[in-house]
């Protein structure tokens, strides 16, 4: 049976003071726990129905069995998938962009379906770190967690002074702005920074002015069209189109 501690530890974790506090989140799904523990997180607590079958070994400590009731009532989706688990937050990583490599940059994305998703496209495409602007969305939100599909446990993210980072760094510097170049037709690098901007705004000023080389994707539209792209959507034709030219 879980007890009334756990549910409230469990529920704290939605809020991010407690998340950093703790140093837990919460991640749900036998395919999002199952990359996390398969990539070496560690799990506190892993509430599990009899369903559910580990793809990897679990401490029997870890683990407690729970009812279908009893997971919805600690579950934070509106249809459980069979665990639960509580994991300890990565330790905060010192980078530095490196040569030779290719980085996204958030700066001050807010919507956490977004933000999991942008972790799964860099996955995808073999982009294994990003930059957070400290006012972007915590990754280890809940929401996040659950949008990444398990890509959080194969993509490090980096929370820092992202004006500081990219005024010191090497690499060239992309984003794409309304008063880019158009992407199909720039020369584009293997390596560099891509940062993208928040959901209303864009990329903030300071940022801005940061960027060494502006991209634009063209609308193929004849007409009126919509105003912009879903930040997800940006990232996703623009990292496939770094990857389709290296």
């Amino acid at each position: 049976m879980i007890s009334k501690n756990q549910m409230k530890l469990v529920g704290q974790l939605e809020q991010k003071k407690y998340r950093r506090r703790e140093g837990l989140f919460v991640a749900e799904g036998p395919k999002v726990v199952g990359d996390l523990l398969s990539c070496g997180f560690e799990a506190r607590m892993l509430f599990a129905t009899a369903q559910w079958q580990p793809t990897v070994s679990v401490a029997p400590t870890v683990v407690q069995p729970v009812s279908d009731d009893e997971l919805q009532r600690l579950s934070f989706l509106q249809h459980p998938q069979q665990v639960l688990a509580v994991f300890a937050l990565p330790q905060p990583a010192a980078v530095l962009p490196e040569a030779g490599h290719l980085y996204l940059a958030l700066d001050g994305v807010q919507d956490p379906g977004n933000l999991g998703t942008i972790i799964r496209i860099a996955d995808w495409f073999g982009i294994d770190t990003i930059f957070c602007s400290e006012d972007t969305a915590d990754a280890w939100n809940p929401k996040v967690v659950q949008a990444t599909m398990g890509s959080i446990a194969r993509v490090r993210l980096v929370y820092t002074d992202l004006a500081a980072l990219l005024s010191e760094t090497a690499l060239p510097v992309y984003g794409t702005l309304l008063d880019g170049h158009d992407i199909y037709h720039e020369q584009l690098t293997p390596d560099g920074i891509i940062v993208m901007g928040n959901e209303g705004n864009g990329i903030s000023a300071p940022i801005r002015q940061l960027i060494t080389r502006r991209l634009l994707i063209p609308d193929f539209h004849q007409g009126p069209t919509a105003d912009s792209l879903n930040v997800a959507i940006a990232t996703a034709i623009t990292c496939s189109e770094f990857r389709r030219r290296s």
